[in-house]
């Protein structure tokens, strides 16, 4: 692998990392500030909830990643199949037209002569 896309590629995973760290705070904070709304919970209640909101979320997170990047992958397929057609096509059609001019040319050199 090029030193150029390992660099881009470990960049893509510490970048991962970051976000995937930041939406964990995210949830605690928000499992804390639901939490802090039901102040009759005893300490072990309250952290119980906090563990099970935590872990919900994370689950949510999860799947809604894999699945956008699921969606991800099959765009790809379908955009690359696209191009591979339409650049068929263009080589085609450049083909015919410059089959066609140089028809056209070799026919008005042999009328011409």
């Amino acid at each position: 692998m090029k030193p150029d896309k390992e660099s881009a590629r470990g960049l893509a995973q510490v970048e991962g990392y970051l976000l995937w760290n930041a939406e964990l705070e995210q949830a605690r904070r928000q499992a804390r500030r639901f939490t802090d709304a039901l102040p009759w919970l005893t300490t072990a209640q309250r952290d119980d909830v906090e563990r099970v909101y935590v872990a919900d979320r994370v689950e949510l997170c999860r799947e809604t990643l894999t699945r956008i990047a699921d969606r991800a992958v099959a765009l790809r397929g379908e955009y690359t199949a696209r191009y591979d057609r339409l650049r068929a096509r263009c080589v085609a059609q450049s083909v015919l037209t410059v089959g066609t001019v140089a028809g056209v040319c070799a026919a008005v050199a042999v009328i011409s002569r």
